[in-house]
Parts: structure tokens; sequence; C-alpha cells
């Protein structure tokens, strides 16, 4: 009796199994591709999520170059304005101009302002002046007494007179077309403002000597600052500069560094 084994079968299925493991094969290739651009997919977007962070950094420190920058150019124009407001000082604006037009500048302002006593029936003498190349006008007592009367022009340290010169330079500008940088002034209150202001300078100046440390004043107006930044310039050992914004920008007095 003689056997025959049939190997068909187990013939047949071999080609299906490597089929089978083949499928299986490009399956896991393809997962591990799908993973592996996943992961460059996090990679990209942590990448830009990073790049963004930085720009916006960027961005912001731009920002905060361009607020310094602003805050730099409106300290200059403040201190110009301090600087133009020193009726002792020759002004670049004021010496290139005739002396006949920085006169007719007065006699607009003094009409201006005489215009405006009349309609208060306040009684003053207005003088008609150029002092160092800059237009000024000054309202002084008359003999009548009343000089109770113009301090009211001043009002509260200064802050009216201040009002006032600002209408009188807007009445000289309808006129002429330029900006003036008229001076006024109402029964002398600048000449005795700037010793109280010289006063307050070297006393904040002692004081800074003394304890080393800096000393913030009160708030002034431009003319004002102006006075103190002179008398702490004359003084050794110490220096001043002016910080804030209208109306509450004030003199800081330090040591020199």
């Amino acid at each position: 009796m003689s056997f025959v084994t049939d190997t068909t079968s187990d013939l047949d299925a071999a080609p299906g199994s490597r089929d089978e493991d083949k499928d299986v094969s490009l399956a896991e290739d393809q997962e591990a591709r799908a993973a592996d651009e996943a992961e460059d997919d996090d990679r990209e977007e942590v990448d830009a999520e990073a790049d963004e962070d930085d720009e916006d950094e960027d961005d912001e420190e731009d920002e905060e170059d361009e607020d310094e920058e602003d805050e730099d150019e409106e300290d200059e124009e403040d201190d110009d304005e301090e600087a133009e407001d020193d009726s002792e000082t020759p002004a670049a604006a004021g010496s290139g101009r005739a002396a006949s037009d920085l006169f007719r500048e007065s006699e607009i302002a003094a009409d201006y302002v005489e215009g405006l006593l009349d309609i208060l029936d306040y009684d003053g003498d207005i003088d008609e002046l150029v002092v160092s190349g800059r237009p000024v006008v000054e309202v002084v007592e008359g003999g009548d007494g009343s000089g109770k009367r113009l301090q009211a022009l001043v009002g509260q340290r200064g802050a009216t007179l201040e009002a006032l010169q600002e209408l009188s330079r807007l009445a000289v500008f309808r006129q002429t077309g330029s900006p003036s940088r008229l001076l006024l002034d109402v029964g002398g209150y600048r000449a005795l403002r700037r010793k109280e202001l010289g006063a307050i300078a070297k006393n904040a100046a002692e004081k800074v000597k003394e304890y080393g440390e800096a000393v913030r004043l009160e708030p002034m107006s431009a003319f004002e600052r102006k006075c103190v930044h002179d008398v702490i310039n004359a003084l050794p050992g110490v220096e001043s500069e002016s910080e804030g914004v209208e109306p509450a920008r004030r003199i800081v007095v330090r040591p020199t560094a």
C-alpha cells in the first residue's frame, strides 16, 4: 500500500500568506510615514507659533521704542517752549526779524489789551517794548491806584496772565499771519515771580546737596520752569530737568551725575 501526500493546499496557501504579510508591512509603513508626517506637521506648527511669538515681541518692542521716541519729542517740545518763555534770552526766531516788525507785534497786542481793559473798565498804562529781540507788552498801574484791580488780570500763580498772553499772541497772528513770541506782563508780576522762583530753586539745590536725593518741585508754567532751570544751571553739583505733561509738568532737581 502506498501513500500520496497532498501538498496542493499548502502550496496554494503559501502565496496567500505572503500577500497578507506584504499587506501588513505596507500598512505598517504607511502608518509610520503618517506618524512621521504628523510629527513634522507638529514641529512646523510649533516653529510657526514660535516665529509668531517672536514677531509679536518684536512688534511690541518697536511700539515701545516709538512711544519712547514720542515722549522724547514731547519733552523736547516742552523744553523748547520753556526756552521761548525766557524774556532775558535772545531767541533765534526773533533775532532774524526786523525790529520794526517786532515793535508792530507789540502795538497789535497793546491795542488788544487796551480794548480788553476798556471792556473791564480797568485803568492802566500800557508800554510797548522790544526786549532781547522779542516783543513785550507791559501793563502798569496808573495814577489812580488801580494796582489791586490789575492783579485780577494776573490770577492765581499767573494763570490768568498766561491765558491773556496766549490771546494776545492770537490777536497778533490774526493780523500778521506769523506766530508771535510776545511776552505780556501785568503789574511787574513776572519780575517778582522770577525772584521768588530763584529762591525756590536755591532752596531745592541746598536740600539736594545736603541729603543727596532728588527734589521734585510743584507743577509750574513754562515761564516758571525756565526761571528755575536758569538758576539751577548756574549752581555747581546739581542739575534739573522737567517731567510730566501740562498742566502737571514739574521740575526735578537732582545731584549731578
